[in-house]
Parts: C-alpha cells; sequence; structure tokens
C-alpha cells in the first residue's frame, strides 16, 4: 500500500547576479546585429555577465546563503544539497555539490550533481519532492547551482544566434517536507533525444580531445551542426511540449491554464514567450520578462519566481507555474501553489 503523499514547500529563495553587465549596445557591436533587433526580437536591453570572481559553484553558494537566510534555515540541519548548476564550471571532472555542502556548512547533509542543461532546475525541484516524499529520513533539502555558459559563447558564430542572449548567475531553493507554504505541485518533463546531438561543445571530450590548436581556434565553445534542420524541427514539436507539460503538471495538481497567476518562465525570444503565454491564454501580465537578465539556464525560473515575489505579484493561494526548455531537447513544468495553505 502507497503512502499518502507529504506536501513539500519552498522554504527560501536566493540568486546571485554579477553587477556586470552586456548591454544591448555592446550585444549589437559583438555580434553585427542592429540594436533595434538586439532588445525587440532577441529581447536583451541588457544581460549579466560574470565578473572576475564569479565562478559557477561560487555563485550557487552566494545564492544558497541567500536562500537559507531567507527561510532562517541553520546550515547544518540541511540534509541534501543538490547541484544543479552547468558544468561548465570552475574544474571539468569535480562534483561541485559538494564544495557546496562545504562552503556553506552543511556538515550534516550528503551531496550531488545532476545534469540535464537548461532544464535542470524544473528537474531538481521534482527530484527533490520525490525523494523527500520517498524517505522518511530526508526532511530539508538544498538546491543550488551557477551559470556562466555565456563564455562558450562564439559572437562572430552565427550557427549559435539563438543563445546570444546567454548570461551568468546563481540561484537556490530551500525546500522541507511538512512545510504549509509555496506547496510543490506536479511536475512534467518531455525528453527528445532526436535533438540530442544538435547542440554541444564538439571538442574537449572522449571523442575529439582538446588540443592546443582547438583552443587557439575557439573550438571549445558551443556550436549548432545544422541550424536551419535543427530550427525546422524544434519549430514541430516545440510549442506543443511547452504547452503539454504545463497542462499535464497542472492537471495532476488539480488545476487548469485559467487557475494560473503567475508563470515562470525562462528567456526566450521575446516572441516565442509571448506565443507560449497566448497559447495557453494566460496574460502577459502575469509573467515577468527578462529582458534585463538574460537567459541564465536552469537559474531563470528561480529569478522570476523572486521578481514576482520583490515586485508583489504573488499571494496567498495563487497558482504558479516555472516552465523551462533546455537543448538537448527537454521541456518541464512545476507548479506550486503559493503562500500559505488553506
Amino acid at each position: 500500500m502507497l503512502a499518502p503523499e507529504v506536501d513539500v514547500g519552498i522554504l527560501g529563495l536566493g540568486t546571485y547576479i554579477p553587477e556586470r553587465v552586456m548591454t544591448s549596445a555592446e550585444l549589437s557591436a559583438l555580434t553585427g546585429i542592429p540594436e533595434a533587433i538586439v532588445v525587440n526580437k532577441l529581447g536583451i536591453r541588457q544581460k549579466h555577465v560574470p565578473g572576475p570572481d564569479d565562478h559557477t559553484a561560487q555563485m550557487a553558494v552566494w545564492a544558497a546563503e541567500r536562500a537559507l537566510a531567507a527561510g532562517r534555515i541553520p546550515p547544518e540541519s540541511l540534509d541534501v544539497v543538490i547541484y544543479f548548476g552547468e558544468e561548465h564550471k570552475e574544474y571539468p571532472l569535480w562534483t561541485a555539490g559538494i564544495y557546496v555542502q562545504q562552503a556553506i556548512g552543511a556538515r550534516n547533509a550528503f551531496a550531488f550533481d545532476i545534469q540535464q542543461r537548461c532544464g535542470t532546475g524544473v528537474l531538481a525541484l521534482k527530484l527533490a519532492q520525490d525523494m523527500l516524499r520517498a524517505d522518511p529520513k530526508l526532511k530539508t533539502v538544498l538546491l543550488a547551482g551557477g551559470y556562466r555558459n555565456v563564455d562558450l559563447i562564439d559572437y562572430t558564430n552565427p550557427r549559435t544566434r539563438f543563445m546570444f542572449n546567454l548570461g551568468a548567475g546563481g540561484g537556490a531553493i530551500v525546500l522541507q517536507k511538512g512545510y504549509r507554504e509555496n506547496i510543490l505541485g506536479a511536475s512534467r518533463i518531455i525528453t527528445d533525444g532526436r535533438f540530442s546531438l544538435d547542440v554541444y561543445v564538439p571538442y574537449g571530450g572522449t571523442k575529439a580531445p582538446l588540443s592546443p590548436e582547438d583552443v587557439a581556434e575557439g573550438r571549445y565553445r558551443l556550436d549548432v551542426r545544422d541550424p536551419e534542420s535543427m530550427r525546422e524541427r524544434l519549430e514541430a514539436v516545440t510549442m506543443h511540449n511547452f504547452v503539454t507539460v504545463v497542462r499535464e503538471a497542472l492537471a495532476q495538481s488539480g488545476y487548469m491554464p485559467q487557475d494560473v497567476a503567475y508563470v515562470a518562465l525562462l528567456h526566450m525570444k521575446r516572441s516565442a514567450h509571448e506565443a507560449v503565454l497566448r497559447e495557453l491564454g494566460i496574460p502577459p501580465e502575469r509573467s515577468i520578462y527578462l529582458e534585463d537578465y538574460g537567459h541564465i539556464g536552469q537559474i531563470d525560473q528561480i529569478l522570476s519566481l523572486e521578481l514576482a515575489f520583490r515586485r508583489g505579484l504573488l499571494r496567498d493561494g495563487d497558482v504558479v507555474v516555472l516552465v523551462s526548455a533546455g537543448i538537448g531537447y527537454a521541456w518541464g513544468a512545476t507548479v506550486v501553489r503559493w503562500g500559505r495553505a488553506f
């Protein structure tokens, strides 16, 4: 007989955003794209980029410290630390979660890393919720991640144009079993392996070990094998998958799209952002477009949620949906019932 499901609530949120920015004018100068297109189509007025000390896992540490402070949680009370940040980090072969655990003083926790590119935030929420419900010994979990894949962008490569919005930052969430506020609902994730070899860093792995010549030629950066083919195949499925993960996560949580008060949506080109909301029948004012931050990978949903909270857009009982997508390709959605439970 299955045990009854136990509520898991968000106890604290935290983000770290680097001070350094790249403006739309600077991005235009680097890429040769007119500034009006950078602002109106790519959706970038400015984006945050890393300073000299803004390393990937370190940004996760700073965000985690803020999340713990917001939730008034001592680090030694954590049972698990899940690092959901990017693989492009301080060292190429390294468990960043264990570093985060040590840096914040979570001496009673165990730690590990997970990966699904920019879909990892939603995946981490689902995984942590499932772990908390399945293991009676676990009570409090920290999710923390950093992102600076902007380092891997060659602005002279037109094949990667859709990734010119990449930025940098860190985000963290504290979850607790039995906490009766900001309660997690269901999650839904779709992955489509037909896109698994469309976008990657081609050199530096076992198939093509990195050489000095590769470094000199900048081959350690992200590339797209066939942009036109990928675009055609993606356009055929992506809207359907966005709508499907949202609708199914809502339905499993007992809601419908018209119940949604806020959508924490990843940063993508402005027309795509608007199209997803329109397809779901959700008014645009129920989401924040991250045109002053850029796409910070799997941190976007946490940043969007924190901005909505700061701006007073969230009220007790509001239904919130966190929506992600990542190269590979993955689409995901998690439902949150914001505020106190009734």
